[in-house]
């Protein structure tokens, strides 16, 4: 569905071809209107705003804060092994359906629980699984969603279109506590072979993802 990826594009780092495809998203936005007016103060505020000063914000937003990061994962398990035991069943659920989060060096691009990288995969998928797998992590959109509405940031906009798109209501949750990020990378970080088991093939085997403790 075209609406997964102009989600991911809004929610992603600014760059100016962000800025350069603004009329496009809004064209792709059309056939939906009250989406499109949700989502109007944030692609004004795109159109508006200095290049510089959008990346400063982003940054100061999503990177420099855990309380509204974009790594799902982070909320539910903090930096724990469990983490890493989710992101290895994630990505292995990507690559079970040919959608490899990688760069053209084979590099992995973010770790796989980036949201805009999970509404890119959302998108690629037909509308009742995106729906079925959207509603497995509102209850995450939602916590960090509540934030960026509390601080009046224009991107939580974005994230009431995702809790609206739902199949199933959010539910409250408390956010993992935090833990140190050694524990992670032991967990997700180069093996003895130098190799990253993030980008180890699966075998075949499917996992079960829960965006949930």
């Amino acid at each position: 569905m075209i609406i997964y990826r102009v989600l991911s594009a809004l929610l992603s780092y600014p760059e100016q071809e962000l800025i350069d495809a603004l009329p496009e998203i809004e064209a792709a936005l059309a056939p939906t209107p009250r989406i499109r007016a949700q989502l109007g103060p944030l692609v004004e505020h795109l159109r508006t705003t200095k290049l510089i000063r959008l990346q400063e914000e982003y940054v100061a937003e999503f990177d420099r804060s855990r309380r509204q990061s974009l790594y799902l994962f982070e909320h539910i398990h903090g930096e724990s092994r469990e983490r890493g035991d989710a992101l290895l069943d994630l990505l292995r659920e990507y690559q079970r359906h040919g959608f490899e989060p990688c760069d053209e060096a084979g590099s992995p691009r973010e770790t796989p629980d980036y949201l805009p990288l999970f509404l890119e995969f959302l998108a690629q998928r037909p509308p009742e699984e995106a729906a079925r797998l959207l509603g497995d992590a509102v209850n995450v959109i939602a916590l960090v969603g509540g934030r960026l509405a509390e601080r009046e940031n224009p991107y939580a906009a974005v994230f009431t279109v995702l809790q609206e798109m739902s199949p199933v209501k959010a539910q409250p949750m408390e956010d993992a506590p935090a833990r140190d990020m050694d524990t992670l990378l032991d967990t997700i970080g180069p093996g003895n072979d130098g190799s990253e088991p993030l980008l180890k093939p699966d075998n075949g085997m499917v996992q079960t993802v829960k965006f949930y403790r």
